[in-house]
């Protein structure tokens, strides 16, 4: 158990677009009509784009399946060096990874691509692309501190095995570990997602308590939690909170670790309200999806409650045995905010089709929802 965790919530600067040129193509589809457009824009906005290996490629089938880049922009197209009657395409965008430390080796076997667009339509056909494959990078947040922590044996051991650089002694002092947050009642609630591994470097006493230390890690390549996470932890630290839309004030991405840590502190224990309830939905700050999730979680569990936070979950809470037992009516007050917001088209935030009002009411009336819509 430890007081606090320096390191593990830090604020990244955004992740940088990428530059990309697809080599040698042969085009059709959205890539096609992207560089048609582009004799009066001067560039093209493509959406994704997903490279494949061509069915009968190796890599195809070794079961590779390939590799996406997001949000791409067409910048620019000229004729192959090696192949005149093909093209060399310039694109800018983000590839697709979970964390921004992940790097990507090209398939040895690999022998072109294949292009598809955001339907999965075809796109064309390239023999290769540079600025995709890529070495991992080293952690944003090179060490994480462990303060006024009261070790158990596990991490005791990796602390005696700091000063060791055999093999051994370096597999000794890995520590990997989820973290729980402690509430003022000594209870401990795992955060969805939380994780600290890496390697002991040094552990000192801390200036917390005796028989406390403070112990460093180097940890592995990992983005950082937003710092604004551990805000909204610490508003659970006496139980839930009290007051709703408490969420309102965050910006997308922090909306969406609310409802993580809604998720963490859903009590399991609770009946669902009984069939035919009537739930009142604020409307008033649902202006994104993830102000929905958090909305709807506060209507059918008050505040601070969860109900999904992807179209997946609501379709398992939907379900029942989170809350709510279906059939139930929910009343959406001024839901003119998210009809204005909650639009079809492109999501740039979560780089994906968005998800529009007319998908959330299909899915609530598919599982025997009533919308009241006013």
């Amino acid at each position: 158990m430890c007081a606090d965790i320096e390191g593990l919530f830090v604020d990244l600067p955004p992740r940088p677009r990428e530059r990309f040129t697809l080599l040698g193509c042969v085009l059709d589809g959205a890539l096609a009509s992207a560089l048609n457009s582009m004799a009066s824009a001067g560039q093209a906005w493509l959406g994704n784009l997903w490279l494949s290996p061509r069915p009968d490629d190796p890599a195809a089938r070794r079961g590779w399946i390939g590799e996406q880049l997001l949000d791409v922009t067409v910048l620019g197209h000229r004729p192959s060096q090696t192949s005149p009657e093909r093209l060399d395409i310039d694109l800018e965008g983000l590839v697709d990874v979970d964390d921004r430390t992940e790097g990507g080796a090209r398939p040895g076997d690999v022998t072109g691509f294949v292009l598809s667009d955001l339907d999965d339509a075809p796109s064309g056909v390239c023999t290769d692309i540079s600025g995709l494959f890529r070495e991992p990078t080293g952690p944003p947040v090179p060490h994480i501190t462990l303060v006024g922590c009261r070790p158990e044996p596990p991490l005791l051991a990796a602390i005696a095995a700091a000063p060791q650089t055999t093999k051994a002694g370096l597999r000794r002092r890995r520590v990997s570990a989820e973290l729980g947050a402690v509430a003022a009642d000594g209870s401990a609630v795992p955060l969805v997602g939380g994780l600290v591994s890496g390697k002991v470097l040094s552990s000192v006493p801390s200036a917390l308590g005796p028989d406390l230390l403070d112990v460093t890690i180097a940890g592995d390549a990992r983005e950082p939690r937003p710092a604004a996470t551990r805000e909204i932890i610490d508003l659970w630290f006496t139980g839930r909170p009290t007051e709703r839309n408490l969420w309102a004030r965050y910006d997308r991405t922090m909306r969406h670790e609310w409802a993580g840590v809604a998720l963490a502190h859903h009590s399991w224990n609770t009946p669902d309200q009984r069939a035919g309830t009537a739930f009142h939905l604020d409307g008033r700050f649902v202006t994104d999806i993830e102000g929905f999730y958090c909305a709807i979680g506060e209507a059918i569990n008050g505040p601070g409650g969860y109900f999904g936070w992807n179209l997946d979950a609501l379709a398992d809470c939907l379900g029942g045995n989170w809350g709510a037992e279906a059939p139930f009516l929910l009343v959406w007050h001024d839901s003119a905010v998210a009809r204005r917001h909650l639009v079809a088209g492109y999501d740039h935030h979560r780089h994906a089709p968005t998800v529009p009002l007319e998908t959330l009411l299909e899915m609530l009336t598919a599982h025997g929802t009533e919308v009241e819509l006013r």
